[in-house]
């Protein structure tokens, strides 16, 4: 099914590889539906409990296909491939319409996803990354926003999730200057959580996610995640209300009874996976 990207299933992970490297990745229409599709493919496998996104080759994505802003950029109409057998809605709708809009639905996805970035991240495909749960990159990875050196404005969340991230002078410098980073330093600003070796992204993110399955219950990721992120829109009363309100729901839950039972019994907990 998939034409440009690669997806595989390593339980508990999935790897969703961006598979354009002559292009570094970047992004066309039908890539963007593919990694809908498999998103979807991944929030619905119970043999998933973390989702890696990253690119094949050299790099993690250059941003949008040139040839589409090119296009765009001369007025001129592209001819839309019909992508309807890719069809798919991933993430959670009771987390709001704020997390329908446009590409803001992967941070409703109902698992972790970690962006493991292991070369150039420009552009879209900078924000694909911004909208990852956690970013892992490889030291020698560069990053540039590229925004204001195409003319045009932060797009796709940037300027609601950069700031968030690093600070708004950080996000201004990176924004206003669409100058290039390291991993180093995108460690260093706070926009990636994890600086690691050449070659070693993925690797780390798909540890990271069996680390976390071993230890802790699939359920609670999928509602701790849409606490964070809603709770980012709310004012704190209200958000404390609705932690309250799900805290009492989950104490009446079996991963609560197992999550005790196995402290007790100091063994490893046995929590149900997510999906179907």
């Amino acid at each position: 099914m998939y034409e440009q990207i690669l997806y595989d299933v390593q339980d508990p992970v999935a790897i969703i590889t961006m598979n354009r490297p002559e292009s570094l990745n970047a992004l066309t229409p039908r890539m963007q539906a593919e990694i809908r599709h498999a998103l979807a493919e991944a929030e619905a496998d119970p043999a998933v409990v973390g989702i890696v996104l990253t690119g094949a080759g050299r790099g993690f994505c250059a941003g949008a296909d040139i040839g589409g802003l090119d296009a765009t950029a001369a007025g001129e109409g592209q001819e839309h491939e019909d992508l309807s057998a890719l069809d798919a809605s991933p993430g959670d709708r009771t987390m709001g319409e704020n997390f329908q809009v446009s590409n803001t639905y992967l941070l409703s996805v109902q698992k972790p996803l970690i962006a493991a970035i292991n070369g150039p991240c420009a552009g879209l495909g900078f924000c694909y990354a911004l909208l990852c749960d956690l970013r892992f990159a490889e030291r020698q990875a560069k990053f540039t926003t590229a925004f204001s050196q195409r003319g045009l404005i932060a797009e796709h969340a940037s300027s609601w999730l950069l700031p968030r991230l690093v600070g708004t002078g950080r996000a201004l410098d990176l924004l206003w200057s669409a100058r290039i980073f390291t991993g180093d330093e995108a460690k260093e600003l706070g926009v990636v959580e994890r600086a690691v070796e050449k070659g070693e992204s993925v690797r780390a993110a798909v540890d990271y996610i069996k680390e976390m399955a071993a230890v802790g219950a699939p359920t609670s990721f999928k509602v701790i995640k849409a606490q964070v992120y809603r709770h980012l829109n709310m004012e704190l009363g209200e958000a404390m209300q609705e932690s309250n309100d799900w805290m009492a729901h989950s104490l009446g839950q079996e991963d609560f009874k197992e999550g005790v039972r196995s402290f007790i019994e100091k063994r490893p907990p046995e929590f149900k996976r997510v999906g179907g």
